[in-house]
């Protein structure tokens, strides 16, 4: 697996100075220290990983989002779905996996999946920001298993995007 830290400071556990300026700065979280030490532990089992760049985790109400690099969300989902499986029971949240420097459109669709994205639309407010409004196609006609607030944060602290979420009937 790649990612922003040494290979060497995941397996010993000790960080180098570094690594360790990265983690002071904020620009890697303890989450992505976490997940990253969790990703590594699986690499022998599954290793498919050994390809995957990891880019960050973001934690949002019981929802665990990894943002990895592009191409490789189908490492991730392959194995029948046993990584994301194995990811999840050893954090005890669900799993979202986000590509990294994709387009807005393609950054909706995986963290909504698997409810379609209909409309994505950009509303410009008073005060000079902006919204994202997402109109998502609801299936069935039970109450939908996304956490839309859960959504609305990751959204906020991956992209700076805020979010207006709407159903279709």
């Amino acid at each position: 697996m790649k990612t922003q830290l040494c290979n060497f400071c995941l397996k010993s556990g000790i960080l180098c100075a570094k690594c360790q300026a990265k983690v002071k700065s904020g620009e890697i979280s303890d989450t992505d220290l976490e997940i990253a030490r969790l990703l590594l532990s699986l690499e022998k089992k599954y290793p498919p990983l050994q390809k995957v760049y990891f880019h960050k985790a973001v934690k949002a109400e019981g929802i665990l989002a990894l943002i990895v690099g592009r191409g490789d969300v189908a490492r991730l989902l392959g194995y029948g779905g046993k990584i994301i499986r194995a990811i999840g029971e050893k954090t005890g949240k669900r799993i979202r996996i986000i590509e990294q420097d994709v387009d807005n459109r393609k950054f909706l669709e995986d963290l909504f999946a698997p409810l379609p994205v209909t409309t994505i639309n950009t509303i410009w407010l008073p005060d000079g920001t902006t919204e994202t409004r997402v109109i998502l196609r609801r299936r069935g006609r039970g109450p939908s298993s996304i956490n839309v607030k859960a959504m609305k944060q990751i959204a906020k602290e991956v992209r700076n995007m805020v979010l207006r979420v709407e159903f279709s009937r």
